[in-house]
């Protein structure tokens, strides 16, 4: 069953999920991947298999041009790449940042986990490793990558990331020099749209309410080169704790790694709190400092039940039927976004090629 919420506001939704184990959801619609990952829980593989292997499902169909190769090159025209994965049970984690010439980041993040006793592996060094650990070296650029860096010269550099420097970043390239004095403006989420912050996030739970969490991503568009967002650290792109649940984000890395959400919310789902209310506290924390914060984030408690707080954001959800054998999914799209005509909430139920429409 496809499920897509339509709403008419920019504004933040909580609905409250459903029931079920085993269980994996993701941000953004990237069903194949949601899939890639069922099929591994069902197949005997561990949730920590089942994140592996729905990230890595991603990587290599750079999902909408945000995840793996081949996207969001940086001032150079390099793509790099960010990854992470924790084991609920253990606590343990593995990510890489700043990733190079690896197409599997993922890989290399449960690599950094099962064969170091490290948390962290970023740049040069990362890629290194795991050129080592036996993942082929590849190029990470595509004709695509490079047309995009292309016309980002052409255009004077713009966007860019770039303050308080000269020339004026807001009309030329660099290279920059520091101004002598700063300019304290407030930060405006002025690169913000659905496909400058599409990272994959992932949640698998198994039948015994075991919990894993991943993410991967290629950053930002223009990224000033050595930048690295929320997705490999720990509570800020997602953290897992199998006595309480795990959380996803998604959004302005820039931002939410400041306020460590997705730990956040697996607390207040430890302290009672159901997954919507979890993910809204989370959300609602950042947005009292930065009011345009685009973001969103995915909760859910080790019963199965679910949760989201969203800002212009779309996720996916994979589970089994109710009622029915294990192998007969529910498949559920979240989109929400802004309608300048209607004002209703509407849900289309798509479920063997019927359609039904009714107001929510």
């Amino acid at each position: 069953m496809f499920v897509s919420l339509l709403v008419s506001a920019l504004s933040v939704l909580c609905p409250l999920g459903q029931t079920s184990l085993p269980l994996v959801v993701n941000t953004w619609p990237f069903k194949n991947a949601t899939a890639a990952a069922w099929r591994t829980l069902q197949s005997g593989g561990s949730v920590l298999d089942a994140v592996e292997m729905g990230c890595a499902c991603c990587e290599m169909e750079q999902c909408d041009g945000s995840v793996g190769y081949g996207g969001s090159p940086d001032e150079y025209g390099e793509t790099t790449l960010d990854a992470m994965i924790m084991n609920g049970n253990t606590m343990e984690v593995g990510a890489v940042a700043d990733l190079r010439r690896i197409k599997n980041a993922i890989g290399v993040a449960r690599a950094v986990m099962e064969r170091t006793d490290h948390t962290l592996l970023v740049g040069e060094s990362a890629s290194v490793f795991a050129e080592n650990m036996g993942f082929i070296a590849e190029d990470l650029t595509t004709n695509k990558s490079l047309n995009i860096f292309t016309q980002w010269l052409k255009g004077n550099c713009q966007p860019n990331y770039r303050k308080n420097v000269f020339p004026d970043p807001s009309m030329s390239c660099g290279p920059y020099k520091p101004k002598a004095t700063l300019n304290q403006r407030k930060r405006v989420a002025q690169h913000a749209n659905t496909r400058s912050h599409d990272t994959i996030g992932m949640v698998a739970l198994d039948q015994n309410g075991h919990v894993a969490a991943g993410t991967s991503t290629n950053g930002l568009t223009h990224k000033v080169p050595g930048r690295v967002g929320d997705s490999p650290i720990v509570g800020a792109g997602a953290y897992a704790d199998s006595s309480a649940g795990a959380a996803t984000a998604t959004g302005d890395g820039d931002v939410m790694m400041r306020f460590l959400p997705s730990y956040l919310a697996v607390e207040l789902m430890r302290a009672g709190a159901d997954p919507s209310a979890a993910c809204k506290t989370a959300i609602s924390r950042i947005k009292r400092h930065y009011s345009d914060f685009f973001g969103a984030i995915i909760c859910a408690n080790t019963t199965g039940h679910f949760g989201e707080c969203l800002g212009s954001q779309i996720h996916t959800v994979l589970l089994p039927a109710e009622g029915t054998k294990t192998h007969t999914l529910h498949m559920l799209t979240y989109y929400i976004c802004l309608k300048k005509k209607k004002k209703k909430l509407f849900i289309e139920a798509f479920l063997n090629d019927s359609i039904a429409c009714k107001n929510y």
